[in-house]
């Protein structure tokens, strides 16, 4: 099967990046995809921690049918890299979790990875990011995912800095891992060297 990455820049307008987002998997299907993956954040990228916590959304609302709907339509499989979750407990802690989900080519929800490890980070006159003071860590490894590519391991991000999850996903079959990412150039270019 035809798989195919798809890169975004995203913004706080979040329509504008579903547009930008949608039109990258019509033009996907359109080629023959069985399976896409937008990266992280390819939801919204907030201007600050208030912004973000204030616009996310829980896994059954509006944005994530919206997605559903175009799984459906385009009949692919979506790897949704990092959407912005209202939780469960989002009554309770007033936090998010970064969630990667994987759609159907029929639009369900397959599968839901909340990402274990957030990133807190000081890179002095270069980065300051502390994903922990609004985000949830994720607590549970999900089994690989049977797809038309094959068994896909999920994970976001940051997780990329901790082996034992790539290699744990492994020992359970996973034959394609994932690390949807929006690393910020001074954090993220030693990693994908």
């Amino acid at each position: 099967p035809v798989v195919v990455v798809a890169q975004v820049t995203s913004t706080p307008d979040k329509e504008q990046n579903f547009a930008a987002c949608v039109a990258l998997v019509r033009e996907a299907a359109e080629r023959g995809a069985g399976l896409v993956f937008l990266p992280e954040a390819f939801d919204f990228i907030g201007r600050d921690a208030a912004q973000t916590l204030s616009m996310a959304e829980p896994l059954d609302g509006d944005l994530m049918g919206r997605y559903a709907q175009l799984a459906r339509d385009c009949g692919v499989w979506l790897s949704l890299g990092g959407f912005h979750e209202r939780g469960h407990d989002w009554a309770t802690t007033q936090r998010i979790y970064n969630c990667h989900a994987l759609l159907g080519h029929d639009g369900r929800l397959v599968a839901a990875y909340r990402k274990a490890h957030l990133c807190d980070v000081e890179l002095e006159g270069r980065v300051s990011m502390r994903e922990s003071s609004f985000t949830n860590p994720g607590t549970e490894l999900v089994a690989p995912v049977p797809t038309p590519a094959g068994k896909l391991g999920l994970s976001v991000c940051y997780d990329l800095r901790f082996p034992e999850l790539s290699l744990a996903l492994r020992r359970a079959g996973a034959e394609i891992l994932t690390f949807p990412s929006a690393f910020t150039v001074p954090t993220g270019s030693a990693h994908w060297e």
